[in-house]
């Protein structure tokens, strides 16, 4: 199993939204890749409520049954669409890949 995570700080604005908008859509567009590509066994999106200096506004946790299946997700056209919307809105992003 892949485990596939990634924050993202969001700017104050952006596509005509605030952050706090921006952070639900986003969380909306990901969550629906749910049971949509082959290979994703799970997806969730958590919004963070502390609002810390050091808090990323966005969190991304999801498990793939593989890392070919981890390339499918990344190359999926549900995937791809989303993606515009999210690099338009982010002002940073980091992640991680690992095996389990």
């Amino acid at each position: 199993m892949v485990k596939h995570i990634v924050f993202w700080k969001l700017k104050e604005t952006a596509h005509g939204n605030t952050k706090a908008e921006n952070a639900l859509l986003i969380k909306e567009k990901l969550e629906a890749l749910n049971g949509q590509i082959p290979g994703l066994l799970k997806l969730e999106v958590g919004i963070d409520f502390l609002h810390s200096p050091d808090s990323a506004d966005i969190a991304l946790y999801s498990e793939f049954e593989s890392k070919e299946a981890l390339q499918i997700y990344q190359e999926h056209p549900l995937h791809k669409a989303v993606m515009p919307f999210v690099a338009g809105a982010r002002e940073m992003r980091i992640s991680a890949d690992y095996e389990v």
